[in-house]
């Protein structure tokens, strides 16, 4: 990463910025998150904060007329940001698409989720996290992140600045 030379930066001031890719297809039929494939770390001093900034591609697929699934944040072992879930709290409904009429064999969606959270972790080497999980298992429901087919090739990006406090 690019790391900025003053000695005495300003609050606001990023410090560094830190860029992570990933390109290989991670996919899940688990109503569990579960790792998507990227992660990056940063190395913070001080109470500096780090902005974490997820461009994460995906497809959602079910064999009926709803696909639903969600992506959420983590550094360490900690969630730091999930996207919507249902009214129990538990089902991440951050990805949705939903054809109608009961005629539908396989319902799918292709596109990308991000996503910005402001953290203050404290200082040292923190690593942060995509992870995703389907809505239901039940009619062939996956969640793929980085898709790979013919004629597709999904990136996601994961970039991380700290910010001078």
């Amino acid at each position: 990463g690019t790391v900025l030379t003053t000695t005495n930066p300003k609050a606001g001031n990023i410090i560094q910025v830190v860029q992570h890719s990933a390109s290989n297809e991670v996919s899940s039929t688990s109503t569990s998150y579960v790792d998507s494939g990227l992660s990056g770390a940063i190395t913070t001093t001080g109470s500096n904060q780090v902005l974490v900034i997820v461009n994460q591609q995906f497809r959602v697929t079910r064999s009926t007329t709803r696909a639903t699934g969600g992506f959420q944040i983590v550094r360490g072992s900690t969630v730091i940001t999930t996207g919507p879930n249902n009214a129990s709290g538990s089902q991440p409904f951050g990805l949705d698409v939903e054809v109608d009429g009961s005629g539908a064999t396989t319902t799918a969606h292709l596109s990308r989720v991000t996503m910005t959270f402001l953290d203050s972790p404290g200082a040292g080497t923190h690593t942060y996290k995509t992870q995703m999980a389907c809505v239901s298992s039940g009619d062939s429901a996956q969640v793929r992140a980085q898709y790979q087919a013919t004629g597709e090739n999904g990136f996601s990006f994961l970039t991380l600045m700290e910010v001078a406090a």
